[in-house]
C-alpha cells in the first residue's frame, strides 16, 4: 500500500485507449481524491469532469472529495471511464457544428427551391380557394426558412465560442 500522500498510478481504460496516470494530492501532506484524478483523467482525455462516470471493480466512484484509499483504490489499479451522454471531445466538436451548418444551410436551400415551385404555379382568377391554400403553404414554408436561419445563427455563436476558448487556451 502507498504511504499517505505518495501519488497513486492508476491505468484508465476509454474506449479502446489506455492512459496510465499518476495521481498526487492537490493538498500539502493530503493523500490523493478522486478529484484529483478526475481532474487528471479530463486532462489525459479531454472528458469534462462533470461527464465523466468513473467505475473501479464494478462500482460507479462518486465522491470526489473521498481519498484514493478509501474507496480502495491502490497502485497499478485499473479504473474504467465512460465519457457520459452529452459529451462530444472538444476535437469533435467544431466538425460537428461545421457539418451541421453544412447540413441547415442545404435544407434552407430546399426550403427555397420549394418556395420558387410554389410561385411557380399559376392558377386561375375563380381558384380563391386554391390561392389561400398557396399563400398559407408559402407562410409555412417561410417558418421553416425561419427557424433555418435561427438555427444557422445559433450554430455560428457556437462556433464562435469555440473559436475563442480555442484561441484563449492557445496563449
Amino acid at each position: 500500500m502507498a504511504a499517505p500522500g505518495a501519488p497513486v498510478t492508476v491505468t484508465v481504460t476509454y474506449s479502446n485507449e489506455k492512459h496510465s496516470i499518476q495521481v498526487a494530492s492537490q493538498q500539502e501532506d493530503g493523500e490523493p481524491t478522486l478529484q484529483d484524478m478526475a481532474v487528471l483523467i479530463e486532462q489525459v482525455t479531454g472528458v469534462p469532469v462533470p461527464f465523466q462516470k468513473l467505475i473501479y471493480k464494478g462500482k460507479s466512484l462518486k465522491e470526489l472529495e473521498q481519498p484514493l484509499s478509501a474507496l480502495g483504490v491502490k497502485n497499478g489499479c485499473k479504473v474504467m471511464l465512460i465519457g457520459k451522454r452529452g459529451f462530444l471531445a472538444k476535437d469533435l466538436q467544431a466538425e460537428a457544428l461545421k457539418q451541421l451548418d453544412k447540413r441547415i444551410k442545404g435544407t434552407a436551400e430546399q426550403f427555397m427551391k420549394i418556395l420558387e415551385q410554389i410561385d411557380a404555379i399559376n392558377l386561375p382568377e375563380n381558384f380563391s380557394d386554391c390561392k389561400l391554400k398557396k399563400k398559407g403553404l408559402v407562410k409555412r414554408v417561410q417558418v421553416f426558412l425561419a427557424q433555418c436561419d435561427t438555427v444557422e445563427g445559433n450554430i455560428g455563436q457556437e462556433m464562435d465560442k469555440l473559436q475563442s476558448k480555442n484561441l484563449a487556451l492557445a496563449e
